[in-house]
């Protein structure tokens, strides 16, 4: 399934270029290939709606990257304008990574899904206070 509606319009290649140019500074992968991108919709008039998340709502580049994506995206030619909204829903999960980006992270050695995948944080559960002197 493709994120561009249309698939077909003249601009999808190029938009989909200045995607793949936006980074996030802490993973050595664009955020096309992350999968941060849900929708990439070019209307009649070429202006392009963009739907896109982050890898976390904590993200310290949350207030970044969406500008950084309006900005690479409103550079393509022919494009009259850009409109970046951004969403958590559905929740971003590295399953949305291309084939491309999951093989880039694991021969960095950055991406380890066992390290993504939510685990029960037992902090408290048998700690023992230290005795103090």
């Amino acid at each position: 399934m493709s994120i561009f509606t249309p698939e077909d319009h003249p601009l999808t290649e190029a938009v989909g270029k200045a995607l793949r140019s936006v980074h996030d500074p802490e993973i050595p992968v664009n955020i096309f290939d992350l999968g941060l991108i849900y929708e990439a919709r070019i209307d009649e008039q070429a202006g392009v709606h963009i739907t896109m998340t982050l890898t976390t709502p904590n993200c310290p580049m949350a207030e970044v990257i969406p500008g950084q994506v309006e900005q690479a995206v409103a550079a393509v030619e022919g494009v009259s304008g850009v409109d970046v909204e951004l969403t958590w829903e559905p929740t971003w999960d590295p399953q949305m990574m291309t084939e491309a980006a999951k093989l880039e992270l694991d021969f960095t050695g950055k991406f380890d899904p066992a390290k993504l995948a939510k685990k029960p944080m037992g902090l408290s559960i048998n700690r023992k206070e230290r005795p103090r002197d």
